[in-house]
């Protein structure tokens, strides 16, 4: 693995926080408690391996911005959604920590007040960062 893996790596582990938490909300719908929780503790593990190789990448390049190559309203669009893509991003860990942390000592009133917020909060966030890498570096590469 290259330092230039490293992004694709980032975007899977997303897409894979995203599939977990899909399946996560269907199953506490269903009242299957014991898979939703499996799914959710499975989502929290992937998207804090993702934490951990999202800083090495910025470690490793030093901190650079990836310069996008989109041009016109696309541009616009993108810059829009990247802002909000971090926010939220910073917003969603302590969510998180704090949804689980409900969970887990089955403070379930609790757990789903926050719960209604987090869940579409850090689905936003999983969707977007797969977005990001493929308009970074898929779709709208700088040249």
């Amino acid at each position: 693995m290259t330092i230039q893996d490293l992004p694709a790596l980032n975007a899977s582990l997303n897409a894979l926080a995203t599939i977990f938490l899909t399946l996560g909300f269907i199953f506490i719908k269903r009242g299957q408690k014991i898979a939703h929780r499996n799914c959710m503790i499975a989502a929290v593990t992937t998207s804090a391996i993702f934490l951990v190789f999202y800083v090495l990448h910025k470690y490793l390049v030093g901190g650079a911005h990836t310069p996008f190559g989109g041009k016109g309203a696309i541009m616009y669009f993108y810059y829009a959604m990247l802002i909000s893509h971090i926010l939220l991003a910073m917003a969603i860990v302590p969510l998180v920590l704090i949804t689980l942390n409900r969970g887990l000592k089955e403070r379930w009133e609790h757990h789903k007040k926050i719960a209604r917020w987090t869940w579409p909060i850090w689905m936003y966030v999983s969707i977007t960062g797969v977005l990001v890498y493929f308009m970074l570096y898929q779709w709208f590469p700088a040249k």
